[in-house]
């Protein structure tokens, strides 16, 4: 096979989810694109491909990365697709596929034609067309859900293990399986509903008494599902999280705080996200209609496709008890709302939102908050991740001069 190569060409509008990282590293089920593409074809990816400020943050979490110069013959794939084509591995050189929009999803470029790939030209190679899913919207994330979850929790499955009871004090109803790893702490008087679907739980995890999963859903390492708290399917939870309310079908990307009562359905949360006490989101219209999300404020309102969508919420967002999103919010990195009336629509990055108005997070004021939080988990933010909130703050505030 030839060398394996991700590609983030950053053509859609995937803010906030890829605002402080790059389209492969986005959790898109149990695990992200990167740990599925990996898992799917049985073959470690050998380079990273991205551009702008991301680079260097990518670089700093996995060594693959690429300088933008250096583009090695190979198999490339989108790092927008969640899922990779079943056909890819039988690419010959030169050929290609390419989604519903012209995108290109995968090729087998030789070392010119990958720098062409990654400056956006696939002129010269022979594209067949594919229905592999990708990310072109925030609310994407949530269109793929289901499927990227259920080959997630198949895979899982094979490297976790499944005890031949369920711990002493649980109660596991349902023929599919409960998954443990054995440093997972599975608390006396836990429910495990296993009718509907698997429950992955991962290193470290703990699901305290009282809380209640139903499966299909998976809970990352070192992340607590804390007392009385429901998770229903659909969910994933990434590493190092706090989660209690209500949740359903939410993926959290990890180091995030649900902490509280209130209901979080078929949402995205980033990460270093803490949602106050009763913060909850609406994720179907009254009217029982397709939902319309608003994917970033230079963008016009658009359609989802969707029935059911709560809130896309970025990385570094904060509620205030009693927050209420309104069905298919899009909040932006870096926001903070504390608003008695319903936020709803796009909040740009690093608004700063009450009801005296809406003004700008002063980015001093926001990264000394960021410090904190991140300290409370003993992660320190680089030289790479602080120059990056620094330039997403400056395109918020040049997008909004009235920020004051």
């Amino acid at each position: 096979m030839p060398g394996l190569f991700l590609f983030d060409d950053r053509l859609s509008s995937l803010s906030p989810l890829a605002d402080l990282r790059p389209a492969w590293g986005v959790r898109t089920g149990a695990l992200t694109t990167l740990e599925r593409v990996e898992a799917k074809l049985g073959w470690p990816v050998d380079g990273l491909c991205c551009h702008g400020d991301v680079v260097a943050i990518a670089r700093a979490h996995d060594p693959r990365v690429l300088d933008s110069s250096h583009a090695p013959a190979g198999l490339y794939l989108n790092a927008r697709c969640v899922m990779p084509p079943a056909n890819v591995l039988s690419l010959s050189p030169g050929q290609a596929l390419a989604d519903a929009t012209g995108d290109i999803v995968a090729a087998n470029v030789d070392e010119r034609d990958a720098r062409r790939l990654l400056a956006g030209d696939a002129a010269g190679l022979a594209v067949a067309s594919t229905d592999a899913p990708t990310l072109r919207r925030p609310w994407h994330v949530r269109t793929h859900r289901d499927a990227c979850l259920a080959w997630d929790l198949a895979w899982l499955a094979g490297r976790v293990p499944a005890p031949a009871a369920p711990p002493a004090g649980c109660i596991a109803p349902g023929t599919h399986r409960l998954h443990a790893a054995v440093t997972a702490r599975l608390c006396p008087g836990a429910i495990f509903d296993l009718e509907s679907g698997p429950i992955v739980i991962d290193d470290r995890a703990v699901i305290r008494p009282g809380a209640q999963l139903i499966g299909p859903c998976y809970v990352g390492r070192d992340s607590i599902i804390l007392e009385r708290a429901t998770i229903r399917p659909g969910t994933a939870v990434g590493p190092v999280c706090k989660v209690n309310g209500e949740v359903g079908g939410t993926i959290f990307q990890g180091f995030s705080n649900k902490a509280h009562d209130g209901y979080l359905g078929d949402s995205y949360l980033g990460e270093w996200v803490n949602l106050g006490a009763g913060t909850t989101t609406s994720n179907l219209l009254n009217t029982y209609g397709e939902i319309i999300a608003k994917a970033s404020p230079s963008l016009g309102n658009e359609r989802t496709g969707l029935q059911y969508l709560g809130s896309i919420i970025g990385d570094h967002v904060k509620t205030a008890i009693c927050t209420r999103l309104m069905t298919g919010t899009v909040v932006h990195t870096g926001a903070m709302i504390a608003t008695t009336a319903a936020a709803s629509g796009c909040v740009p990055a690093f608004a700063w939102c009450t009801d005296a108005g809406t003004r700008s997070f002063r980015l001093d004021k926001f990264v000394d908050i960021m410090r904190t939080a991140m300290g409370r988990r003993k992660v320190e933010p680089g030289d790479a991740y602080l120059a990056r909130i620094a330039s997403l703050h400056r395109l918020a505030a040049e997008a909004s001069p009235k920020g004051a």
